[in-house]
């Protein structure tokens, strides 16, 4: 079956999220994606996260952190600190159509691995760079991880409730949200420039993506909000600014989430709550009027809502034509009848390792569908497979680069893994 990315070749440099997350995103789409990891030690999210459970008969070695974002990969272990090893990957950067890298602003150039130096050597390669303030500007040499720019681009101030009140004040979103945010628009990126280069001169062209950037950007309303208004939005919490009802209810068992956006849905969610006088108050005429008095209209809500089962409640609701929906943990979630018909939950096999659950692509094309071809790779679990198909390198070669480790070789490299 033919893959959207058939015949594309990635060089993975990246490591931790971001970079491996689009990596994984265009191995899903079929291109051939070689990850370059250090030799003994590997991507530092082989050791974050948790691990498999005994008992649940999955492969037990890899950790959450690195079985995220790195199905579908080929793991070369190279050693980019040495002249050899910078050699080999310029040598694979010229049988390559992307590079993607993490590394610190102008780290690379040093390696002889940067834009310049590589274009020069193939002018078709698309490099992609991903790091937290960009390659240009007065914070381009400065570290950082997810949570400072989540801070740094206002998102914080948006999340968490009201100063004051309990859970009030600044919060972080549950999950890297910067740097799932940066790896599409990367992915984006990616694509774009496969298509320019394709239909135009051929060229290669640097992509630049600062994660503080591509989390301002995905605020959409919030962040243009401001731009319009010059006002700071405050912090809401769980109740919408602009929306009423916009928010999740007690009910007699658990939680679910209510969003009317429309004068239909209101009449009707006042019709199934016992109400349907409060539909014809005129104070509760339109939505910037129910905003306006949602101070007496939310405890209508909530104390109608408290007396009815969640299941019940929402069966009543999406009956009557109103959004809803529970406020589900991730057990629940996976347990949901709608997420396992979509199967989002998938396994696939290591012939070392065993079965590794992994989180399917939610990208469903009809004509080129996503395939899930290798499990998280074992680190230098492909390095003499690459070297030898891609430049053609002889064992002895290969054997004597692993001796004086430039290289690092599978079986090397498990006996050499702190466990």
């Amino acid at each position: 079956m033919t893959t959207a990315l058939s015949g594309v070749r990635v060089l993975d440099l990246s490591r931790v999220l971001a970079g491996p997350f689009v990596a994984q995103t265009l191995a899903d789409l079929g291109a051939d994606v070689i990850k370059v990891e250090r030799p003994v030690s590997g991507d530092e999210s082989r050791a974050h996260g948790v691990r498999p459970s005994a008992n649940l008969g999955l492969n037990k070695e890899d950790s959450s952190g690195f079985t995220a974002v790195n199905r579908g990969k080929r793991s070369i272990a190279l050693n980019l600190a040495r002249s050899e090893g910078q050699e080999i990957a310029r040598r694979l950067a010229c049988q390559c159509d992307v590079i993607i890298e993490n590394f610190k602003t102008g780290d690379l150039q040093r390696y002889g691995l940067d834009y310049k130096t590589l274009s020069a050597l193939n002018p078709s390669l698309i490099y992609c760079s991903i790091t937290g303030f960009g390659q240009t500007g007065p914070y381009a040499s400065f570290p950082g991880y997810d949570l400072i720019f989540q801070a740094m681009s206002g998102l914080m101030a948006v999340t968490g409730g009201p100063d004051g009140e309990p859970g009030g004040g600044p919060q972080r979103v549950g999950y890297s949200v910067a740097d799932a945010n940066a790896g599409l628009y990367a992915v984006i990126g990616i694509l774009a420039a496969l298509y320019h280069r394709t239909a135009h001169d051929g060229r290669g062209q640097h992509i630049d993506i600062a994660l503080v950037e591509a989390q301002i950007a995905a605020m959409t309303v919030v962040a243009s909000g401001f731009q319009i208004t010059g006002k700071v939005p405050p912090r809401a919490g769980n109740i919408s600014p602009i929306s009423c009802p916009y928010q999740p209810f007690k009910c007699a068992d658990g939680m679910l989430v209510v969003t009317v956006n429309n004068e239909r849905q209101f009449k009707n969610l006042c019709q199934v709550l016992g109400f349907p006088d409060v539909a014809l108050d005129p104070r509760f005429a339109t939505n910037a009027l129910r905003v306006q008095h949602k101070d007496v209209l939310l405890p209508l809500v909530s104390e109608a809502m408290l007396k009815i089962p969640v299941n019940e409640c929402r069966r009543l609701l999406l009956e009557a034509g109103v959004p809803c929906g529970p406020v589900n943990d991730l057990g629940q979630a996976f347990a949901d009848e709608q997420i396992r018909y979509r199967e989002i939950w998938k396994e696939v096999n290591h012939p070392e390792k065993g079965r590794t659950p992994i989180i399917a692509s939610p990208l469903r094309l009809s004509e080129t569908p996503v395939e899930y071809r290798l499990a998280p790779p074992s680190l230098g679990e492909h390095t003499a497979l690459v070297l030898t198909d891609i430049l053609n390198m002889d064992p002895n070669e290969i054997s004597s680069l692993a001796d004086r480790g430039i290289v690092g070789l599978a079986n090397q490299e498990r006996q050499g893994r702190v466990p």
